[in-house]
């Protein structure tokens, strides 16, 4: 494969961290996302240095709306592996426009897939999904497991899951799919739980709780969800999804309380509990078996060593995060 590939949905933060990690291997990219570039705390690709800095080239461009302008730019760089991160990704909101959700994540997206489908020039597509697709797991399950969605966002994300998979099958479409749980790190959009809790104690404010944090997940840190990802690209069997998860369990209670603890203040101080969201799931479970095994990947970085790498970030990054939205704002 030649050394330039494309990251679409560049300005997201595993989008924009495995930027980073693409350029600190040597590659050069060409990065795409419908928005601006954020300020650089909330960009890891610009966290390089500056000769790795010239190795990506960024373009403003959305799957909904450009997209012979996005074709006319892959005919000429011409990338051997696309990746694609973009997605309206909200769940909860998800609900409000539903429509919003299924233009982006499955019309658009599968209208990508179609002028895709007639580049010679692309090796490998790799699609990153969610286990959302899923809905609810009981147990660690395997990249197998039925579709049981219970969003407009996760049916939407289905859709272009399912789809790929006939492109698979009819037209040899060169894709890999990978679904990770609960990413995070140094990075992550604000009103995410782990850079929330963390600023809300910095800047003394009261962190909602939904539902009293009961809810069940397995925390990855970005840089390793950053290096299966490019194992998997590389070496991964066309056709086939790979899930990127650690093995360790914790409940948003649990994690929240271990942040209150890191950072010294009272959890009671923190937190006031609310409603939980419409549809959300008990748990994501994924079992990582088939990446461990026939990739051989592991996960390195423990949720305290993250946790103590985000805390950090906030902090050294405090005056300019103040000042960012620390919640969702819906761009139809």
């Amino acid at each position: 494969m030649s050394r330039k590939v494309c990251v679409v949905g560049s300005n997201s933060f595993s989008g924009a961290s495995f930027c980073k990690h693409l350029v600190e291997q040597g590659y050069d990219v060409v990065a795409m996302s419908r928005s601006a570039e954020p300020v650089d705390a909330l960009l890891p690709y610009k966290w390089v240095s500056d000769s790795q800095a010239k190795q990506l080239q960024f373009h403003q461009l959305d799957l909904n709306k450009d997209l012979d302008d996005i074709e006319s730019l892959l005919d000429k760089e011409k990338p051997s592996h696309i990746y694609n991160f973009a997605a309206q990704s909200m769940v909860g909101q998800s609900w409000d426009f539903p429509e919003h959700w299924f233009m982006t994540n499955a019309v658009s997206t599968i209208k990508f897939h179609n002028v895709l489908r007639q580049k010679d020039y692309m090796e490998r597509y790799i699609h990153i999904s969610t286990p959302e697709v899923y809905g609810s797991c009981t147990g660690f399950v395997q990249e197998d497991h039925v579709f049981n969605p219970s969003t407009p966002y996760a049916v939407s994300r289905a859709a272009a899951d399912m789809s790929l998979k006939t492109f698979f099958d009819v037209h040899q479409f060169p894709v890999l799919s990978t679904r990770a749980a609960n990413v995070y790190g140094e990075g992550q959009q604000l009103y995410r739980i782990i850079p929330k809790t963390i600023l809300c104690i910095l800047l003394g404010e009261k962190l909602p709780l939904h539902g009293g944090g009961h809810s069940e997940r397995a925390f990855i840190h970005i840089d390793d969800v950053s290096d299966a990802t490019l194992k998997i690209a590389e070496g991964g069997e066309l056709g086939s999804t790979y899930h990127i998860s650690t093995k360790e369990t914790v409940s948003i209670r649990q994690l929240v309380n271990m942040i209150c603890e890191m950072m010294q203040v009272k959890f009671e101080d923190v937190c006031e509990v609310t409603e939980d969201r419409p549809g959300k799931d008990a748990a994501y479970l994924l079992d990582a078996t088939r990446v461990r095994e026939s990739l051989n990947w592991q996960d390195h970085i423990t949720l305290t060593q993250g946790l103590e790498r985000t805390i950090r970030w906030a902090h050294d990054n405090v005056d300019v995060l103040r000042s960012q939205p620390n919640v969702y704002i819906h761009k139809p």
